[in-house]
């Protein structure tokens, strides 16, 4: 019997590494429960809507926080706040693969040209691995606006 994944991040600011995910993964935040977003409304004031309304103090709001593949596909991410900051290198990382079936400058272009959109999400570039055939064919490492480390891949 097969199981689902959720990657869960320790998180300062759940909301803000949720938003930048979502924009990063293609996903979306969801909305609470039983409520649809409309078309330009922002999520988070319809989640702060509806947690002052069933009664959750206000320093509790951005306690947790979610994106999903709007198709199904892919793993659910859930952000949750504690207390301490990022202190290491992550042991596990993800890779978004932002060029596949790519090969050389052409997948090297594509992967810059998505660091440069992830950058204004709020990223940082931190390294380039230029390729290296017939094993390595490039990638970039970025840190999230949190610092957690990942690549394009």
């Amino acid at each position: 019997m097969s199981r689902t994944l959720q990657v869960t991040f320790d998180a300062h600011d759940p909301e803000l590494l949720s938003r930048f995910w979502a924009a990063a993964m293609g996903y979306v935040n969801p909305p609470p429960p039983g409520r649809s977003v409309e078309p330009g409304q922002d999520v988070f004031e319809l989640w702060h809507a509806f947690l002052a309304q069933v009664g959750v103090p206000e320093q509790e709001w951005n306690s947790a926080s979610a994106a999903e593949d709007p198709d199904g596909g892919g793993p659910r991410l859930f952000f949750q706040r504690v207390p301490e900051g990022k202190t290491a290198k992550n042991r596990v990382h993800l890779d978004l693969r932002a060029a596949p079936g790519l090969e050389g400058e052409e997948r090297m272009a594509a992967l810059e040209a998505e660091a440069e959109r992830l950058v204004a999400l709020g990223a940082t570039l931190v390294a380039r691995h230029e390729p290296a055939p017939p094993l390595a064919h490039g990638h970039l490492v970025m840190a999230d606006p949190e610092g957690n480390e990942f690549c394009l891949d």
